[in-house]
């Protein structure tokens, strides 16, 4: 089980991804797919748990297995009133018919409350950490009403299958991939492990599975990534375990701007007189 809670050092992390890369070999679908299904059965608690949803592909597709393997869970989902991912969210869960509890924030008041416990479990403030940190810990905190102590996330997700920008941008995409891998510890796993400690929880995130890792890493980056589209075959395998093509092949922004949190910082920074998100945080 991969528990945030107990985030290894950054250097260790780093040797592990060496390790991987320096094993790596070439990989097939059916692989991938097989992996990716044992990597979220293997992280299933025997207790009640959550899974973050967002409506895109990652969150959307551990909730369809955790299903599929008949576990007793709830989706948790927070956002603005009226924004993107708790409508796509909403719309899944009631296709499949499973649990949903939703946070939808009226007034940027409330949000704001949000930014400052998260800048106060944050060790390094910037606009993405406490962003996306805010989203984690409202959902957090949702389904800690339910008594909820383990959370499925998709961190990795972009790293393994080539889902960020910064793939289309660089000659060589597939090193992009190891290359984040590495840096995930300093830019995602350190915020979301400090978020998971200050609310005592686990987070599980079944992309960051080592078999999981190995066979991603495996496939043609050519599978992955086109001028059109980012992260392939994973939808495609989505698609064959049995999610629909519209929530597979959704173009879905980071949570902060999916939730419209990256809105209500700017808004909240303007109103204070800010040019900047930043000085605005600063200043929190």
């Amino acid at each position: 089980m991969f528990a945030l809670m107990k985030l290894m050092p950054e250097k260790q992390w780093i040797k592990k991804i060496v390790e991987l890369e320096k094993a790596s070999k070439k990989s097939s679908k059916k692989k991938v797919e097989k992996a990716l299904v044992e990597a979220v059965k293997k992280n299933i608690p025997e207790r009640k748990f959550g899974v973050l949803l967002s409506g895109g592909v990652d969150s959307c597709l551990i909730a369809l297995l955790c299903q599929q393997a008949g576990a007793n869970f709830v989706c948790y989902t927070v956002g603005m009133e009226y924004s993107p991912d708790i409508a796509w969210a909403k719309a899944f869960a009631k296709r499949f018919k499973m649990h949903i509890k939703v946070r939808e924030f009226k007034t940027l008041d409330e949000v704001e409350k949000q930014f400052r416990k998260a800048k106060k479990a944050l060790k390094h403030v910037d606009i993405l950490s406490v962003g996306v940190g805010a989203v984690l810990l409202s959902a957090i905190e949702l389904g800690k009403k339910d008594k909820v102590k383990d959370f499925f996330t998709g961190l990795g997700s972009e790293e393994i299958f080539a889902g960020y920008h910064h793939h289309e941008e660089t000659d060589d995409p597939h090193a992009e991939c190891w290359k984040r891998l590495k840096s995930c510890w300093k830019r995602d796993l350190r915020r979301d492990y400090a978020i998971a400690n200050a609310t005592k929880v686990n987070l599980l995130a079944p992309f960051l599975d080592e078999n999981l890792i190995k066979e991603a890493m495996g496939i043609s980056i050519k599978r992955k990534i086109s001028k059109k589209e980012k992260k392939i075959i994973l939808r495609e395998i989505a698609q064959d375990l049995g999610l629909p093509k519209k929530y597979a092949w959704r173009s879905k922004k980071a949570a902060q701007y999916g939730s419209w949190f990256d809105k209500a910082m700017m808004k909240l920074a303007r109103s204070k007189g800010y040019e900047f998100k930043q000085t605005y945080l600063d200043k929190l």
